[in-house]
């Protein structure tokens, strides 16, 4: 059976592992280093994620914004169309023989034929 450490005077602190974990007297120090790496891991973060985030949800509203009859478009659902009509956020596109209604914000991309055509002169 174990010894009890108070019965050993373990009031005071023998092990250099235990001195280690002891507190010091140099509160401040260790607190405003674990500040900085707080503030430094959320800067990371922010300039990692969010902002791309943001900057791509920007481009996207600038797109939909911008959207005109003639457009060839495709939608979050990957159907390819033609915009026929624009109504507040409603848009009619053409697909194959079928026109389809679907909101403003589901288009994903746009096609722009005039790069189309160059990319295939460019491989020819």
């Amino acid at each position: 059976m174990a010894v009890p450490l108070h019965g050993q005077g373990a009031g005071v602190i023998h092990s250099p592992v235990l001195a280690f974990l002891a507190p010091s007297g140099q509160q401040g120090g260790g607190t405003m280093i674990f500040v900085i790496q707080i503030v430094a891991l959320l800067a990371i973060f922010w300039f990692l994620l969010l902002r791309p985030q943001r900057q791509q949800q920007k481009h996207h509203e600038e797109l939909l914004k911008g959207l005109k009859r003639g457009d060839e478009v495709v939608t979050s659902g990957g159907i390819i169309g033609r915009i026929v009509h624009i109504k507040d956020d409603r848009i009619t596109i053409e697909s194959g023989e079928s026109r389809l209604v679907v909101e403003r914000a589901r288009i994903a991309s746009v096609v722009h034929p005039k790069t189309e055509k160059v990319e295939e002169k460019a491989a020819s």
